[in-house]
């Protein structure tokens, strides 16, 4: 697949990049050069190999899934700029 002038210049309004016409051409260049790698990498032959998440070998942590109140009013209402008896304290607005 070939980008020409016109479809760079769909991408960009497409994008809402403001292109000048003097730079269109470069830019089909520049999407013709990821699309070209893009067909390299399509060449790869995947077949078999599963897919990772990370270069090293890790498995997830799990931990037992517990609802709690996680033990931290009192940090959690420090920043509150007015709490009472335990929440956060609003103005009413509607009467």
């Amino acid at each position: 697949m070939s980008i020409d002038r016109e479809t760079a210049a769909k991408v960009a309004k497409l994008a809402r990049i403001r292109v000048p016409e003097d730079a269109l051409p470069a830019l089909a260049e520049e999407f013709n050069t990821i699309l070209g790698f893009i067909e390299q990498l399509n060449e790869v032959d995947v077949e078999g190999i599963e897919p990772m998440t990370s270069v090293t070998p890790m498995r997830l942590k799990r931990r037992e899934d517990v609802v709690t109140d996680g033990n931290q009013q009192a940090k959690v209402l420090a920043n509150a700029p007015d709490a009472r008896e335990g929440f956060f304290a609003v103005p009413k607005v509607v009467e």
